[in-house]
């Protein structure tokens, strides 16, 4: 028994390995060191700064005095997710240790990350503010005019498109990529990673069912988010292994997965995501 346990103390610290792999918007996850804990326990605090431009020089007084403003921008989490599995100690071994030695792996890839995804992209693209654009793109030209007048919207706006990420929908990323023209390739140029989105998980909007998985409305076929306009924050991920020993109801294996976080465009960031979805039947 006790090598049985050792194996299963190797399963948790490769979860966020498998994570990294399946999850397509962990390209968005950076540096949360500044972020801080809300007065509420669902809440974060992410700072922020404004100050004043440039003033006329005095030669006889100098310098304007100018003033800085730093403040925090409270985010709720609103993302808080959870299963627990049982396998029964007997199955596990009929099947050579398979049946639970699988399942943190498969769950992760298969469920908790087409999830993720698909709840941060329909956060982002949903953001009021942003830009947006909807319509049909029917071949390789209509994706490259759309996607030339959102690098004009974003750069326009003094968002740097080197800190950008263009998630797309594979088939219009094809569709770009048969063009193989001057056009079609400086269209793709200066991102900081494009990145192709399964259409499984690229929605505006998402519903996160209470009793399994999600359902998504409003498929998107390209959305562009600048790292620094968004916060992408996992404040409490917590996988747990429990042996048959360990379990007290049954001799199976437990395996429980708990996480909360929360994705939001950040208020004065707002010109540094931009969305083009599919235009919604009748509207």
């Amino acid at each position: 028994m006790a090598n049985s346990i050792e194996l299963m103390k190797q399963y948790v610290p490769l979860l966020d390995k498998v994570y990294q792999k399946a999850a397509v918007t962990s390209v968005l996850d950076g540096d949360n060191s500044l972020v801080r804990q809300g007065a509420n326990a669902n809440e974060i605090l992410v700072p922020k700064m404004s100050m004043q431009g440039l003033a006329n020089y005095d030669k006889d007084s100098g310098y304007k005095q100018g003033s800085v403003t730093i403040g925090y921008e409270t985010m709720k989490c609103d993302y808080d997710r959870g299963r627990k599995f049982y396998v029964d100690n007997l199955d596990n071994q009929e099947t050579a240790n398979v049946a639970f030695g699988q399942l943190a792996g498969e769950f992760i890839r298969t469920k908790v990350a087409p999830e993720l995804d698909a709840w941060r992209l329909s956060k982002y693209a949903s953001k009021a503010g942003i830009g947006s654009a909807t319509g049909t793109l029917s071949d390789g030209k209509s994706v490259v005019t759309a996607l030339r007048k959102a690098r004009d919207v974003i750069e326009n706006a003094e968002a740097d498109l080197a800190t950008c990420v263009l998630f797309i929908n594979p088939a219009l990323m094809g569709a770009v990529d048969d063009l193989d023209t001057n056009a079609s390739r400086k269209v793709m140029e200066g991102f900081g990673s494009i990145v192709k989105t399964p259409a499984a998980r690229f929605y505006k909007t998402v519903t996160l069912s209470a009793t399994d998985g999600f359902t998504g409305a409003t498929p998107i076929n390209f959305l562009i988010v600048d790292h620094q306009a968004i916060q992408q924050y996992q404040k409490h991920v917590v996988p747990k292994v429990f042996s048959p020993d360990q379990n007290q109801d049954a001799d199976a294996y437990i395996y429980t997965y708990r996480t909360v976080g929360l994705a939001d465009v950040l208020d004065n960031k707002l010109a540094g995501v931009y969305c083009h979805s599919q235009a919604v039947s009748g509207s």
